[in-house]
C-alpha cells in the first residue's frame, strides 16, 4: 500500500500488510490503529521517532511480565523507526470488560506474578509512567530506592511545576520520615506491573485476565495492589483471591497513600489541575498518622 505507515510496518513486521489502518483506543499519550496483515491482526501505537525509547520500554517490560507465565499480556511483535515515525506493533487481542469470575483469576494470577523476585529493587533499565522518566537503578534497600527514584523524583518535577511552598515543604518532611512506615515491614522484590490501574487491566474472549501498558520493575507488591484502589478499585472478589494466594501484611493498608501519592504526584506534574490538591491531602493524612 501507498500510505507511509503500512509500508513501515510492512517492513518492520516482514509482512504484507492487507487494509487501511483502523484508528482504535489505546490511551491518550499515541495514535493507535489495527492494521490486518498476513500474519493475522496487528495493534500499533504510532508517535513522534522521539517516542522510540518509551516503545522500547514498555516492549521490554510486556516482555518481562510474559516472562512471569502469570498472566497473559500482548506478545510484542516489533518495535522500531519506519519513515520517521516510531512504532510499537503487538498483537490484536479483543478485549472486554472483565467479569467476576475474571477478577478471581486476575487476584490468583497477580500473586503468582509477584512471587517472581530478584535479590535488589529495580530493573535492568529505565522507563515511563505515562510519558514522565523512570529510573530503576539496583538497590538494596527498598525505602531508598523508594524515596530517591519514586517520590523525591516526582517531588522535584513538581516543584518545577510550581508546587506551592506549603505543600514542597509538607512532602519534603514526610520524605525525610517516611521510614517511620517500614518499621516492621521488610517487602520483597516483587515483579510489578507498576502502573496498575483499572484502565491497564481487561478480559480476553474467554475471560482470563490481561494487563497491558505496563511501567515495570521489581518492588513492594503493595504498590501494585495500592494503584487498584486508586482510580475506582477493582471488585472484591479480585482482592479475595489475592489475600487467599499470598495474603498481604497486617499493616498493608497504611501505606496505600504513600504508594498512590507518586502516581497522583505524576498526574500532577503530566495534566496539572487538581491533583496537587489531592496530593496534599494525602501528604498531611500520611504526617498525621506519623505524628507530625
Amino acid at each position: 500500500m501507498s500510505d507511509p505507515l503500512c509500508s513501515g510496518l510492512a517492513d518492520l513486521l516482514n509482512t504484507d500488510i492487507l487494509s487501511q489502518p483502523e484508528r482504535v483506543q489505546g490511551g491518550c499519550i499515541n495514535e493507535c490503529f489495527r492494521y490486518q496483515t498476513r500474519s493475522g491482526a496487528v495493534f500499533v501505537k504510532v508517535a513522534a521517532a522521539a517516542s522510540l525509547d518509551l516503545f522500547e520500554a514498555e516492549s521490554a517490560g510486556l516482555q518481562e511480565l510474559s516472562s512471569a507465565n502469570a498472566i497473559r499480556v500482548p506478545r510484542v511483535l516489533g518495535a522500531g523507526i519506519r519513515n520517521e515515525r516510531a512504532l510499537l506493533a503487538l498483537e490484536w487481542l479483543d478485549l472486554e470488560r472483565p467479569a467476576t469470575r475474571c477478577d478471581t483469576a486476575f487476584g490468583d494470577c497477580l500473586a503468582r506474578q509477584h512471587r517472581a523476585t530478584k535479590p535488589l529493587f529495580g530493573w535492568k533499565r529505565a522507563n515511563y509512567i505515562g510519558t514522565t522518566p523512570q529510573t530503576n537503578l539496583w538497590s538494596r534497600d527498598w525505602v531508598s530506592f523508594w524515596r530517591t527514584h519514586r517520590f523525591d523524583a516526582q517531588l522535584n518535577l513538581a516543584i518545577e511545576k510550581g508546587a506551592d511552598t506549603a505543600f514542597v515543604e509538607r512532602a519534603t518532611l514526610l520524605s525525610a520520615l517516611m521510614d517511620g512506615f517500614f518499621t516492621s515491614y521488610l517487602p520483597s522484590a516483587s515483579l510489578l506491573h507498576g502502573d496498575l490501574w483499572s484502565g491497564n487491566y481487561a478480559a480476553d474472549t474467554a475471560g482470563n485476565p490481561v494487563i497491558f501498558d505496563p511501567a515495570v520493575y521489581y518492588g513492594d507488591r503493595e504498590c501494585d495492589i495500592a494503584m487498584t484502589q486508586l482510580f475506582g478499585g477493582f471488585g472484591r472478589e479480585f482482592y479475595a483471591a489475592y489475600e487467599n494466594a499470598w495474603p498481604l501484611d497486617a499493616g498493608w493498608r497504611e501505606r496505600v497513600a504513600l504508594y498512590n501519592l507518586y502516581h497522583v504526584l505524576n498526574h500532577f506534574n503530566l495534566f496539572g489541575g487538581s491533583y496537587l490538591a489531592q496530593a496534599n491531602a494525602m501528604a498531611e493524612k500520611l504526617l498525621a498518622e506519623l505524628g507530625h
